[in-house]
């Protein structure tokens, strides 16, 4: 028998994204680079050695988003603590709006997330940097 869930991914992506600020990639290409701006990668390694990533970005797998914005968390991370606004992004958009609701909801601000992910980005012709696997 299938489980019978409360919430599909899909609706909580469209709930998400009633709640979230979302930029273009023009918006993001436009704030990429600055002080005061933090692009935070949540795709799979795997996936940043294969595809690329976005210079300057922080990988922050998805699974260890809450630990490591949560300042009571063993593993905080002081840059979550920086005043930064965060830009958040994946593959194609969707891990990426469900983790600015949830860092929002934890009291992250401002904290936003780009439209169609990394795939958008590339296809725009943003900056992207190889990323080796660390050995």
């Amino acid at each position: 028998m299938p489980l019978a869930i409360k919430k599909s991914v899909k609706q909580m992506f469209e709930e998400a994204m009633g709640e979230i600020e979302t930029w273009s990639v023009d918006e993001a290409k436009g704030a990429h680079g600055k002080p005061d701006v933090t692009f935070i990668d949540l795709r799979d390694p795997r996936e940043i050695w294969r595809d690329g990533g976005i210079p300057g970005a922080i990988n922050v797998t998805r699974g260890m988003l809450e630990f490591w914005i949560d300042p009571g968390s063993p593993y905080a991370k002081e840059f979550f603590q920086s005043g930064n606004r965060f830009v958040l992004f994946c593959a194609g958009g969707v891990r990426s709006a469900l983790a600015a609701k949830t860092a929002q909801d934890m009291g992250l601000t401002p904290v936003c997330h780009i439209e169609g992910g990394f795939g958008a980005w590339k296809k725009a012709g943003a900056p992207v940097e190889t990323v080796e696997p660390k050995k």
